[in-house]
């Protein structure tokens, strides 16, 4: 393995660690706040984070159109702010751990994506892995009287949203600096996160004091940190690789909510995680075959 793989992969693991325990930070932060303020602030924190990176680099030739690069941000960002916002709002209504393990379904529909945009054949390994994570969403979210969680749909749609995003991201790392990029794309999510906000949410400043710790993970670590790590990272990685290793998001989730939140899993449910994880691993390392 070359040295730039297994150290965009070793990065790409810290990433996909950061955002398994979001989902804790992000569930606690449902207790006081609406889920556009608690977007809104902590991507308002993710460029404040950014913006000591953007000024040591202040120096360095620029070899990207400004242009060009806020017109990309923008476009990351409005598919990061659909992701983020179905996620957060699912979040109310289910659990850090299943969460965690349905947003990670968007490691199998990034390969459906690029057989539809580069009309490949699709593998044997991506329908058993669709298969497989099918037959285990259900029994994670469906219960036994035939009903899906509102919050399970709502993470589900989030999953599509974040395979369009690491598919953008795939195409434009290399094209652009990594920290203005990720500012770009964190600004557009944070106006548009408070705009929302403004609307439908109420600010109240002693609530969004009681969640100050939530917020600066979620918003530092993992939005300034993380999402311009992955950046990074996926320079060196190809989209379907690096939805290998964000698969494990799902797994740190679920040991965050156990750890952290005392959430336990029923055995239906359990083996559903099970079959969810086999499914992203076995369609991804058969389509990266």
């Amino acid at each position: 393995m070359k040295s730039g793989t297994f150290k965009s992969d070793f990065i790409l693991l810290f990433v996909a660690t950061i955002w398994g325990f979001a989902f804790v930070a992000q569930r606690i932060g449902m207790d006081h706040v609406g889920p556009f303020t608690f977007n809104g602030l902590r991507f308002v924190l993710g460029c404040l984070s950014l913006l000591p990176i953007i000024f040591f680099q202040r120096n360095l030739p620029l070899v990207q159109n400004n242009t060009d690069l806020i017109k990309s941000g923008i476009i990351s960002g409005i598919f990061l702010f659909s992701g983020i916002s179905f996620q957060q709002v699912g979040i109310v209504y289910t659990t850090a751990g299943k969460a965690g393990f349905i947003t990670g379904l968007y490691v199998i529909i990034v390969p459906f994506l690029n057989l539809l945009f580069k009309q490949d054949r699709t593998s044997h390994g991506t329908w058993i892995g669709a298969i497989l994570a099918s037959v285990g969403m259900f029994l994670l979210s469906v219960t036994k009287n035939y009903t899906m969680e509102f919050g399970d749909l709502l993470v589900f749609f989030s999953a599509i949203c974040f395979a369009f995003h690491l598919i953008i991201i795939g195409r434009l790392s290399n094209r652009f600096n990594t920290a203005r990029l990720s500012l770009v794309q964190c600004l557009v999510c944070a106006i548009l996160s408070l705009l929302v906000a403004a609307v439908f949410e109420t600010f109240i400043l002693s609530d969004i004091l009681k969640i100050i710790i939530p917020l600066l993970y979620g918003g530092v670590l993992s939005v300034g940190v993380a999402y311009s790590l992955q950046i990074y990272g996926q320079k060196n990685s190809p989209a379907s690789h690096a939805a290998i290793i964000f698969s494990l998001e799902s797994v740190f989730a679920a040991i965050g909510g156990w750890l952290i939140l005392n959430e336990i899993l029923s055995a239906r449910a359990i083996f559903g995680c099970a079959l969810m994880l086999s499914g992203m691993l076995i369609s991804q390392l058969y389509y990266k075959k």
